[in-house]
């Protein structure tokens, strides 16, 4: 499903910012879990490379496949993941938010 010019326009746009915001928030999880002292060494090591593992299969998700004919499902991953504000989202035409707001299965 191709989404219009001027929405995959906004999409490169948004999705530098979302990419920006997710790694952001996974190198504060990182540093977080890193300086728990209250847990040993290898016990930390062994959650950061869950966490890493896991992070990287939603990053996958949401950014890999760059192409108009994914962009709306890459969107509606990243607003599922909390990396669109709805600001940035009301950029793109009435048409890719409904499908955006259908796909998540929201009543707007």
């Amino acid at each position: 499903m191709n989404i219009p010019e001027s929405d995959w326009r906004v999409f490169k746009e948004v999705r530098g910012a979302a990419l920006d915001r997710f790694c952001r928030r996974i190198l504060g999880e990182c540093r977080t879990l890193c300086d728990d002292g209250t847990e040993p060494a290898h016990a930390r090591y062994l959650k950061l490379y869950r966490l890493i593992h896991q992070r990287d299969k939603e990053i996958a998700q949401a950014f890999n496949d760059f192409r108009r004919s994914t962009a709306i499902t890459c969107l509606t991953t990243m607003w599922q993941l909390g990396l669109v504000t709805k600001t940035e989202l009301d950029r793109f035409s009435p048409s890719t938010v409904q499908t955006v707001h259908f796909l998540m299965g929201d009543d707007e």
